[in-house]
């Protein structure tokens, strides 16, 4: 770090950029940042979400991950103020539902514009202030489905899944330069904003994945709302617990540590990502997958001589 710049806060709080504030995950970092003493500029796409925010003196900025003059703007303003950012949160994203034969594509691309698109063009906005002062942190939030995926859930696995490699890319392109790139990676989160969503988007296609439909809503309601118990509701974590890790990461880049590459939040994170490492694809689907969540039935096979 010799002959750099210091990073932005260094010794003190850090400027920090939370993306997807008006709820869940992303407003829970910023409350938590906030009270560790960090400059926080909380962002959503409608900044009067963030009002409440706002009162406690959080800073407040309108900001769409779909949009470049937003997040330019966004990222400028910061930079004004502090020089550059200290460490950006890429919490904005939600989760596209249904089964992927049945899939709009219009809407396939609208999920990675918001959870894959975004997240890579802030962190090209971000970069070259963050190299010029020597250092900074980038806290990508990703998921257990960035390590696995399960039916119904198909491609918004795949933009975790697309946030996992990227981040793996972007840490080792940017090491040298001081900047630390971070995965959060969260099991189930009972967020309700988040969990309306998905549930909402199960609508109906066709009559082939019906009855999937209904038993994969009636499923992930449960585990967000706690409506009945299920393994994965009675294990779901809150908001908070994945600002608490994100909160230690951004603490570990101001005092100019160097933080692990991947933190899985709650027993659920830790028990199946270890499981998915160990077992085998057919394993991990019989005794996981195929078990603890709602899959497609078909029709049986017919055994050999039944005419019927």
């Amino acid at each position: 770090m010799t002959g750099r710049s210091p990073a932005p806060g260094a010794g003190a709080g850090l400027p920090v950029l939370i993306t997807g504030c008006s709820s869940g995950i992303g407003r829970a970092c910023a409350l938590r940042l906030h009270r560790a003493g960090h400059a926080v500029y909380a962002t959503a796409r409608r900044p009067e979400t963030l009002d409440e925010l706002a009162g406690l003196s959080i800073r407040t900025l309108a900001l769409d991950v779909t949009d470049e003059e937003s997040m330019a703007t966004a990222v400028a303003k910061v930079e004004a103020a502090h020089g550059a950012v200290g460490a950006l949160v890429n919490s904005a994203g939600y989760a596209m539902s249904g089964c992927i034969e049945e899939a709009s594509m219009a809407e396939v691309r609208e999920q990675f514009e918001t959870n894959v698109y975004g997240l890579v063009r802030l962190s090209q906005l971000v970069l070259p202030a963050m190299r010029a002062h020597g250092g900074g942190t980038i806290v990508n939030i990703s998921s257990i489905f960035g390590r696995y995926a399960v039916p119904g859930s198909g491609f918004y696995n795949a933009t975790k899944h697309a946030v996992e490699a990227l981040s793996d890319s972007l840490r080792n392109e940017v090491a040298d330069f001081g900047v630390r790139v971070v995965l959060v990676e969260p099991g189930p989160v009972r967020t309700t904003r988040f969990g309306a969503t998905y549930v909402a988007n199960l609508r109906p296609v066709s009559r082939t994945y019906e009855t999937f439909r209904r038993e994969s809503a009636e499923y992930f309601e449960a585990i967000y709302t706690g409506s009945r118990r299920t393994l994965a509701g009675t294990f779901a974590i809150q908001s908070d617990d994945v600002a608490r890790r994100v909160a230690k990461v951004v603490a570990k880049g101001a005092r100019g540590s160097r933080p692990r590459a991947r933190y899985p939040v709650g027993l659920l994170a830790h028990s199946t990502i270890a499981l998915r490492r160990l077992a085998p694809d057919a394993l991990f689907d019989h005794l996981f997958v195929r078990r603890l969540f709602p899959v497609p039935r078909g029709p049986r096979p017919r055994k050999q001589g039944d005419h019927r």
